[in-house]
């Protein structure tokens, strides 16, 4: 295991994870290749991979569901799923997954401005009707469970979204309250790359 300097951001002595982390090399050979293929695809490793490698088995079922919940449908596309992310992550507070997930809507849209604002606030983002409604529905399903219904389904089909992908929408929302309480139950601190993309 590396010892906290080595994990820190950039040697403040601020640890990107509370757990220890294990070295690259350590690793099995696909979460190795994953860390490559973020450094070719990204720049980085994202920190989030570095944490949940303490359990390498579990980082590996994580990241083959989040790519599954990420991918886009006809009515559901890749920028809509990350504005989930990020209103579910700013309902719960989360750093890390503000920060990431702000970058990754950032470039899904193409419009920093306006992701900046779904990020912070997508109530007061200028969004329409449908998308409101469907990050509506993510932050219920984060803060009140309980008082979702039926309604809920037919008000997001309404909307123009299929039954499955009205399940979408919950099993995102429900992934990143678990993502969420995972990064902050374990002092998971971005990566710093992360504020400068697609600015």
């Amino acid at each position: 295991m590396t010892d906290v300097e080595h994990i820190s951001r950039k040697g403040t002595g601020v640890p990107i994870s509370w757990f220890p982390i294990p070295e690259e090399s350590e690793l099995p050979d696909d979460l190795q290749g994953l860390f490559r293929k973020a450094r070719e695809m990204v720049g980085f490793v994202p920190n989030v991979f570095r944490a949940y490698s303490y359990r390498p088995e579990r980082l590996s079922a994580w990241f083959a569901h989040y790519r599954q919940l990420h991918e886009p449908t006809p009515n559901l596309d890749a920028a809509e799923r990350e504005m989930i992310a990020v209103a579910v992550s700013m309902a719960n507070g989360c750093l890390y997954c503000l920060v990431a997930h702000g970058a990754a809507l950032r470039q899904a849209l193409g419009d920093p401005i306006l992701a900046d604002r779904i990020t912070l606030d997508h109530r007061r983002a200028g969004l329409d009707e449908r998308r409101t409604a469907i990050l509506d529905f993510a932050v219920k399903v984060t803060e009140r469970p309980l008082d979702c219904d039926p309604g809920d389904l037919e008000r997001l089909k309404g909307y123009g979204l299929t039954e499955e992908e009205v399940w979408d929408v919950v099993e995102i929302a429900s992934m990143y309250n678990f993502t969420n309480r995972m990064s902050l139950a374990c002092g998971m601190i971005p990566n710093e790359e992360y504020h400068a993309l697609a600015r």
